[in-house]
């Protein structure tokens, strides 16, 4: 009897087939899947939250984020990620998936300091607040308590009191950083409780609806009110009082007439809607080597975000307003951290002064020698501390060596090592023509405690693609060309 070859027999009516496509592969629960059983296998990637992409062993689909995987899978005990990777490797492509995804379940990002920008296009298209913030754009008044202080009053009573309490210590912190960055050096202590006292002062004796100014803070301090004379120990002694706020008064004024003066010197120009389904705070105009600027607009964002995410919570408390979740994205650490001695501790201040449920965070950097690069060790172990408290800890490429640090503070194998470094390799040489990226963009490494990682490849949709572009100023058709004879 004859047999059938195994793609059937040529000629009319045989049958034969040129080509047997594969099986499809479907992913379901076990619920539904149990009647095809044992045709149905299991995976290891997490389904929960945002699609971020493929496994890159499997092909199965990666699912996300911090505040999914805090509030639903309970994968992590705290909602926060920490991101490092060399750049344009696209760190910030995978965050505003995150974005993208989080805001149809209801969060609302926060994009604190928009330095290229990278967010700003994808909060406009989900309908949300770009605000601009530089010399000549936009300014912010650290003294303005902002959606806190509106909210203390509409709450009232104890809660109302306690919320502005907060919000008099995040405005103390905020005033405390601009002067830490202008010396390029911490506050001492005495100088601190000086500051305290003349912002009740002026909190005190303030008009409703008219917050006020850095220039009123000097103010106070030549008129020298009964409060804040008893926090120098002036005794009555007037040289006593001056040598005590000299100090103080000269940095106040420093901050007025200098780099950021024009910035934090008079009203703010535009405040968070906190009703907005997303926030971008843009501060792109901001030169690159103006690093005070930079990381004091920086610092002033993620005060002022915070503040709002804050307030948002106390009126919910309250049963002023519905629950929300906010999801804040702290971009480029490493510039905040650089610009001078003790600022990580008013990062670290900032971001912890509120650790109600409702808040998720990103932070994102370069390397962990941003950490290392710091003035003095207490500093430094404050920056590492970002990254052993958080939830996630994802990776892009990034060298050998940048990778066994790492692995020591979260704990990574030696294959885990191997994979990541292989993503920092440029392209190959060969083939010039061909528009080549990088071996690792769009890999990224996910690490949650002692689990073993999770390897993805994100790929990007066309709207993705228009809507975030960090090569703009690259892209167009008068790029230069090489002459006649030379080598492409």
């Amino acid at each position: 009897m004859p047999v059938a070859p195994p793609r059937g027999w040529s000629g009319p009516g045989g049958g034969q087939v040129a080509h047997v496509d594969p099986p499809s592969m479907w992913r379901a629960t076990t619920v539904q899947a149990c009647g095809l059983w044992p045709f149905a296998a299991g995976s290891g990637a997490p389904m929960t939250g945002v699609p971020l992409g493929q496994h890159l062993h499997t092909g199965s689909t990666v699912c996300g984020d911090p505040i999914s995987w805090f509030t639903r899978a309970r994968y992590i005990s705290n909602p926060s990620l920490f991101m490092l990777g060399m750049p344009g490797l696209g760190k910030s492509t995978l965050v505003n998936r995150m974005l993208i995804g989080m805001t149809a379940t209801g969060v609302v990002p926060l994009v604190l300091g928009d330095l290229k920008p990278d967010y700003a296009d994808t909060v406009r298209a989900l309908g949300g607040q770009v605000i601009s913030i530089g010399r000549g754009v936009g300014g912010i008044n650290v003294l303005d308590p902002g959606a806190m202080g509106e909210a203390a009053e509409r709450i009232g009573g104890e809660a109302g009191r306690v919320l502005l309490a907060e919000a008099h210590g995040r405005v103390l912190n905020m005033v405390a950083a601009l002067i830490t960055i202008m010396r390029g050096r911490p506050m001492d202590d005495h100088e601190q409780s000086v500051l305290s006292a003349c912002l009740h002062h002026l909190r005190e004796r303030s008009k409703p609806g008219r917050p006020p100014l850095l220039p009123d803070l000097l103010r106070v301090l030549d008129e020298g009110p009964d409060r804040v004379r008893a926090v120098t120990l002036d005794r009555g002694d007037q040289q006593r009082y001056q040598k005590a706020v000299d100090p103080l008064h000269r940095s106040l004024i420093g901050v007025l007439d200098g780099p950021l003066g024009d910035t934090f010197a008079s009203e703010t120009s535009t405040r968070i809607n906190p009703n907005a389904p997303a926030v971008c705070v843009d501060i792109s105009r901001i030169g690159e080597a103006d690093t005070q600027l930079t990381a004091a607009a920086m610092l002033a964002a993620w005060s002022d975000g915070l503040g709002t995410v804050a307030a948002a919570h106390a009126l919910a408390d309250a049963g002023l307003a519905p629950q929300r979740w906010f999801f804040t994205v702290l971009d480029e650490l490493w510039r905040p951290l650089r610009a001078a001695s003790g600022i990580v501790e008013r990062i670290d201040a900032l971001t912890r002064l509120n650790r109600s449920l409702g808040l998720g965070d990103a932070k994102i950097t370069h390397t962990l020698k941003d950490a290392e690069a710091l003035g003095n060790e207490a500093d430094r172990a404050k920056a590492r501390g970002f990254v052993e408290r958080a939830g996630m800890v994802v990776c892009a490429g990034l060298p050998r060596t940048e990778m066994e640090d790492l692995g020591r503070v979260i704990g990574m194998s030696q294959r885990e090592i191997d994979l990541v470094s292989s993503w920092s390799s440029p392209p190959g040489w060969a083939n010039p023509e061909a528009s080549s990226e990088p071996p690792g963009r769009g890999r990224f490494l996910i690490k949650v405690g002692g689990r073993p990682g999770i390897p993805i490849k994100v790929a990007i949709t066309e709207t993705e693609r228009n809507l975030h572009n960090t090569n703009t100023r690259w892209a167009g058709k008068d790029l230069p060309q090489p002459r006649s004879g030379e080598h492409r």
